[in-house]
């Protein structure tokens, strides 16, 4: 070996032992954290041992254990310097990362240290394909990779064109270091490009820490589901027409792909920065932000090191400038400025784990200005995701953190901002992920796309549920009745303090368009009981649809409690039919009428299904435009007849020929006939 080579391996340990010689004197002035361990519960307690100070030696790898700290600001101390993971308050421990001279200076400091042999054993170790797995991450075929996640959504903007734009705002460190190819990074803008704006707007971001794998994933897969849902879904439609979706899956592509390696790679890829360990290489981009920036750890090589500047990494730059030329600056330059009630926009940053919905400051303890009005939000999605629902800061929620995204959304233009912490693990199971996770939090998603346009605001009111219009598909003129269920008791902290219930004092309904839309009328809805007495209350209205155009109409419900406070609306279609398709289904052999024949139409949005009685006979009422009939029968071959062309104030017959089973069968399009009305 050189003498150059032996003098720079010397120097890089050495370095490193110099650097956490400072968390050692940091830790030595911390008070005692020695104390009797908490009573386990069995699941706890499976692949743990306890290791008192100066009993065994710490060995030359990272563990993953529990450090028991002595009060909050121990932990705040702890939380600064260490990689930590989960907090447990009621037991009085952290979960961390550590790194052999961490757990040594832990040690000599007298903390109270517990292995987990569990998840120690998982560290770092890469995982193969599962047996036939064709994408994904190895073991994790729920989980796509980088190129995967931008493959797919790049396509998913290709084929709607009218609804999604795929746009690149910035670089990573490798692809602006130039020394390694690097990504960029894209920002995915779901809207109906052909309603005019301006527009409410959310913002959705994922894997800003690399480990964290369900979080791109989640976020991609709710852009999929807004754009499949549109046109069938009548609140996603509405939310798509009337507001601006910002989805921004990989916030830290470089970091990401350490991770789907198996490391459990947290920070970005930098390498420049006084680090001289190449697994310890790196700058959380979420603790560089330059809201409130230092206070994080200043040692390269530590798991949460902010950078050698705020806004030193190019990610933490893109985001930045992305959300600043997304969202207008709306609150004064000072802490405790507030952002004004009708402030519009709304930002969400997710990561794993914990179960957690968290709210600005996380710098200090001490509460923004707005800090009722987050909270109030914040349980609205602890109702629908059921996670605890704290302010980061707060003495109990998780720890005191510097240069987070969120607090720099709030602090520097005022956005209603949140971190959703997912899940119980950074290498989630696919089962859980995909059974409790994406249930769980695709309706607080769409719940935050509904209060973007007010989020200091609207959240305090009831939500309008369940709307129904009776019946759905009527021609112009027919009596529709509109129902829908207004309720002001949706909301959950889970330990974290209640919301006020109020009496629903009010509901009404908009035609295609909401009520701040300028020249939209609003109609009075009635309690079905008599009285607006009730926290929860089912109202309804009349319609009068004389003079509708045909085709396909939204309803918008919304409610207003006792204080004044107005919910987020919900919606439903209403169709204006204008001529009709129907005919007789019958067998090919025999020309006899088929009784049982399930006859599905679609197109134009529309989907209507009947079952044809002993004459063969089916009737649909549709507007013009074309569709496709679907017949399927018992013992018979299904066929698909299409085109089949409605015309306004025209009956189109199509008469429908089936053929037994045990006949040789090819679909054949059957050309349409019209006769007048």
């Amino acid at each position: 070996m050189s003498f150059v080579k032996l003098a720079v391996q010397v120097y890089c340990v050495s370095y490193y032992h110099v650097l956490n010689l400072l968390l050692v004197a940091l830790i030595l002035t911390a008070p005692s954290a020695v104390r009797p361990g908490p009573v386990a519960h069995a699941s706890e307690s499976v692949g743990l041992r306890s290791v008192p100070a100066g009993s065994v030696p710490v060995g030359s790898v990272p563990v993953v254990g529990r450090v028991f700290f002595a009060d909050p600001a121990d932990l705040d101390r702890l939380a600064a310097r260490l990689d930590v993971w989960h907090v447990v308050h009621d037991a009085g421990y952290l979960v961390a990362l550590l790194h052999p001279d961490e757990r040594a200076a832990l040690l000599q400091a007298g903390y109270r240290v517990e292995i987990d042999e569990a998840r120690t054993a998982r560290l770092n170790q890469p995982e193969p394909p599962l047996v036939q797995q064709a994408g994904g991450i190895p073991s994790y075929p729920c989980y796509r990779t980088v190129e995967e996640t931008y493959a797919d959504l790049a396509q998913l903007a290709a084929g709607h064109p009218d609804l999604a734009t795929w746009t690149d705002i910035g670089d990573s460190w490798e692809k602006v270091s130039g020394d390694l190819p690097g990504y960029a990074l894209y920002a995915l803008v779901l809207t109906n490009r052909a309603r005019p704006g301006p527009k409410p707007k959310f913002v959705l971001m994922g894997a800003i820490h690399a480990r964290e794998l369900t979080t791109a994933e989640l976020a991609a897969r709710f852009a999929e589901y807004l754009v499949a849902s549109y046109g069938i879904d009548p609140d996603v439609t509405w939310l798509l027409d009337d507001f601006e979706v910002h989805i921004l899956p990989m916030a830290n592509p470089d970091g990401r792909k350490r991770a789907e390696a198996g490391e459990y790679w947290r920070k970005n890829t930098d390498d420049d920065d006084g680090c001289t360990i190449p697994s310890y290489y790196g700058t959380d981009l979420n603790r560089n932000s330059s809201f409130h920036w230092g206070g994080a750890s200043t040692n390269p090589c530590s798991q949460t090191y902010q950078g050698p500047s705020a806004v030193s990494e190019p990610e933490t730059q893109a985001i930045q400038d992305y959300l600043a030329a997304v969202f207008p600056d709306q609150r004064g330059p000072g802490d405790e400025d507030p952002t004004p009630d009708d402030a519009m926009g709304l930002f969400i940053s997710l990561h794993s784990f914990g179960e957690l919905v968290l709210f600005p400051y996380g710098f200090r303890s001490a509460p923004s200005s707005n800090d009722a009005q987050l909270e109030t939000l914040g349980r609205k999605f602890g109702f629908f995701n059921g996670y605890e629902v704290c302010r980061s800061g707060e003495p109990g929620c998780i720890y005191t953190t510097t240069g987070t995204t969120d607090d720099w959304a709030y602090g520097e233009l005022g956005v209603a901002a949140y971190t959703f912490e997912l899940g119980w693990d950074f290498f989630e199971d696919c089962s859980f992920f995909e059974d409790t996770i994406v249930p769980a939090n695709f309706p607080a998603l769409l719940y935050a796309i509904k209060a973007a346009r007010r989020p200091y605001q609207t959240p305090a009111g009831p939500e309008a549920l369940d709307v129904v219009a009776t019946p759905s598909f009527v021609f112009a003129g027919a009596p529709v009745t509109v129902t829908a269920a207004i309720d002001d008791t949706r909301y959950d902290s889970h330990g974290w303090g209640d919301e006020p219930v109020q009496t629903i004092a009010d509901a009404r309904y908009t035609v295609d368009a909401p009520s701040w839309i300028t020249g939209t009328v609003s109609h009075p809805t009635s309690p079905t009981d008599g009285a607006f007495d009730a926290p929860v209350e089912t109202v309804q209205a009349a319609v009068d649809t004389t003079g509708w155009a045909p085709g396909r109409h939204i309803l918008y419900v919304e409610g207003q409690d006792a204080e004044g406070h107005r919910g987020v609306p919900a919606a439903v279609f209403l169709w204006i039919l204008d001529s009709a398709i129907q005919g007789t289904a019958r067998e090919g052999d025999s020309g006899l009428p088929v009784k049982g024949v399930t006859v599905h139409l679609s197109g134009n949005g529309l989907e209507q299904e009947q079952i044809t009685g002993p004459d063969g006979h089916y009737a649909f009422a549709v507007f013009t435009g074309t569709y496709t009939l679907a017949p399927s029968a018992p013992g018979y071959f299904s066929t698909v007849l299409t085109p089949v062309v409605a015309l306004s104030g025209i009956t189109t017959t199509q008469d429908i020929v089936l053929w037994p089973g045990y006949r040789h069968y090819l679909p054949l399009v059957v050309k349409a006939k019209s006769v007048g009305v």
